[in-house]
């Protein structure tokens, strides 16, 4: 496997304990079609569905004495651009059809922050994202 792809893996591994966790019910993961993928579904205690993008990003961590810019100032869920959000949202269509789905939903986009030599990780869980284009 990539080392892009083990760590998104783990970045999605991480996301999911945290949701369940906050008491979020999980549902599925990685909820694929030839046009685009969910990385995770969840349902809130109110029994709304929950879409879930999941963007990892993992550096080494970093020389004390160094002067370069925590990881943690990066924003990885800058990187849903037009294209994926069309997808997305094409996904999230199909799936709420498919499953003959009724009722709210929401997307909500989780960033993890693997520090993997200390084997820790941040999360941010941005909450009820607009899916506009």
């Amino acid at each position: 496997m990539a080392k892009h792809n083990e760590v998104g893996r783990v970045g999605e591994d991480v996301a999911r304990e945290f949701l369940i966790g906050k008491g979020f019910i999980f549902v599925s993961a990685n909820y694929r079609k030839p046009y685009g993928e969910i990385d995770l579904i969840f349902k809130d205690i109110s029994n709304k569905l929950i879409f879930i993008e999941v963007k990892t990003v993992s550096w080494e961590t970093p020389d004390p004495h160094s002067s370069s810019v925590s990881h943690e100032t990066h924003r990885p869920e800058e990187n849903i651009h037009p294209q994926k959000i069309q997808r997305l949202k094409r996904v999230i269509q199909t799936y709420l059809v498919s499953h003959e789905m009724v009722g709210d939903w929401q997307f909500d986009v989780i960033a993890v922050f693997l520090d993997q030599k200390n084997k820790t990780a941040k999360v941010r869980h941005l909450k009820n994202i607009i899916l506009e284009s």
